[in-house]
């Protein structure tokens, strides 16, 4: 199945989160998302305050959660748990009421 952008988005900073700051590469691998992808994405975090990029020895440049983006994802896991999301499958018919 696939992940919508804001899925995506939340993938990330849990990665972000759990890890700490870390490479492209590693974000890529870590939240399963293609180099491409992966860059708009944190292009579109960093713009919203929610990842930064720090500049580490020699110019290595890593990428770090904010305090703003550990709200969100804390925003994020109680609103999981206060409406959990059922995946539909093919032989459920979603409930119009």
């Amino acid at each position: 199945m696939r992940r919508s952008k804001l899925e995506m988005y939340v993938d990330i900073l849990k990665v972000l989160a759990q890890r700490g700051p870390l490479k492209l590469t590693h974000v890529m691998y870590k939240a399963n998302v293609n180099c491409k992808v992966l860059k708009e994405s944190l292009d579109f975090l960093t713009k919203q305050g929610l990842v930064e990029e720090k500049i580490i020895r020699r110019e290595r440049v890593v990428y770090a959660i904010t305090q703003r983006g550990v709200t969100v994802l804390k925003y994020f896991r109680e609103l999981k748990e206060v409406l959990p999301i059922v995946e539909e499958t093919k032989n459920q018919v979603p409930y119009l009421f």
